[in-house]
């Protein structure tokens, strides 16, 4: 029973290398390659260790850390959808849903129910921690597109309104991450990187 543990887990561990290929729309700083998946994941879960004082509220760092490392491995089978996409909803929790529990569904079974459920907080982002997350997961972005000269907001023309509608749930765990980004996007936009 203990080898049968082991092997699920070890095969998790084998899949979830698949995320180092999912390529993301945002470059990396002051570069004009993508990031992958992987990279997305581990840069938030050390912001959210670092900037973790700035939360609304106080906050389960642990439970944070394990919904940034595991929030994005649906794109395994899903695919990365560009969070400022016209044509395709970002929010496609059906496809998600299914590669959640095929990917956590390979660990044993007291792992899945415990990944499916905090993947499930995530999205829905109504827990303290799943607000914190969220906001973690949409400022480091920002902070790369302002890198790189307004990078792909620049690159698919993304309006000022919009980058702001799909990023002011950054209040919702932080007020403090939210006048930073509000502030530095009203100076780019001032500066003409982002347009109306």
């Amino acid at each position: 029973m203990e080898k049968d543990r082991l092997n699920s887990q070890i095969e998790f561990i084998k899949e979830i290398d698949k995320l180092k290929y999912i390529q993301r729309k945002t470059k990396l700083f002051n570069s004009n390659r993508n990031e992958n998946d992987a990279e997305h994941s581990w840069h938030l879960a050390m912001m959210a260790i670092v900037l973790a004082e700035h939360s609304n509220e106080n906050i389960d760092i642990l439970k944070v850390l394990k919904m940034l490392l595991i929030h994005d491995l649906v794109e395994i089978d899903a695919g990365d959808t560009f969070l400022y996409d016209t044509t395709k909803n970002h929010v496609n929790t059906d496809n998600e849903l299914v590669a959640a529990k095929r990917i956590f569904g390979i660990l044993p079974k007291d792992q899945t129910e415990e990944y499916i459920q905090l993947w499930q907080e995530f999205e829905e982002g109504k827990t303290k921690e799943a607000k914190f997350a969220k906001t973690m997961d949409r400022f480091e972005p920002i902070l790369q597109n302002e890198s790189n000269e307004g990078g792909t907001w620049t690159e698919f023309a993304v309006p000022y309104n919009r980058i702001i509608e799909k990023v002011k749930g950054i209040k919702l765990g932080s007020s403090i991450i939210w006048n930073y980004t509000q502030s530095l996007l009203d100076n780019l936009r001032k500066n003409k990187i982002i347009n109306d």
